[in-house]
């Protein structure tokens, strides 16, 4: 891919890079150039036409939007972005099945979404990286923790975890509806 070998380490301007490293800013470089995608989709016309059939498709069909070819253009690029994950997930990866996605790494992007905040591109990225650190401290936290206390770990921190995010989730439809960065623009929040 991008005419780069990654199975070994190759040397950029006088520094070794292994490969390791080159998927690692291969993938930020990814999921930068997506984000300035999207950001640059929600404050065109396309954006505001989505927008438009997301609030009331009749109405946007009645001021000219062309409802079918907005929606295949949102599936489209939406299967795009999909596709770009995949491709780089497994490369990655080396093997792919689908055992590697179950449900539950469902809930944990739809919350990472719904903690952020829902039609907030910074929100969603906020809510995905303190979704990503919580199990690693929980996991280091919560079995030490429980050691010195009970002696031996009682409640597995997968199960705390699940607890926590079910939690975290209630209170933030209850309290933040928006979530926890939402967008200025109120029309963007809703989904």
């Amino acid at each position: 891919m991008f005419g780069f070998d990654f199975s070994k380490a190759h040397e950029f301007f006088g520094f070794k890079v292994s490969s390791v490293y080159m998927y690692y800013y291969l993938f930020v470089f990814l999921a930068l150039l997506i984000a300035f995608i999207c950001v640059r989709l929600q404050h065109s016309r396309i954006g505001r036409a989505w927008v438009a059939i997301r609030e009331d498709e009749i109405a946007a069909k009645a001021m000219g939007i062309n409802t079918r070819n907005i929606k295949l253009l949102a599936f489209a690029m939406g299967a795009s972005f999909g596709g770009v994950a995949g491709g780089m997930f497994s490369a990655f990866q080396g093997f792919v099945s689908p055992e590697s996605f179950t449900f539950w790494e469902s809930i944990v992007v739809l919350s990472m979404v719904v903690l952020g905040g829902m039609g907030h591109i910074p929100g969603v990225i906020l809510g995905g990286v303190l979704l990503s650190a919580f199990p690693e401290i929980l996991r280091s936290t919560m079995g030490p923790l429980q050691m010195k206390l009970f002696g031996s770990v009682i409640v597995d921190p997968e199960v705390i975890r699940q607890l926590l995010y079910g939690l975290a989730m209630i209170l933030i439809m209850l309290y933040r509806p928006a979530g926890l960065w939402p967008s200025p623009r109120p029309e963007e929040r809703t989904l």
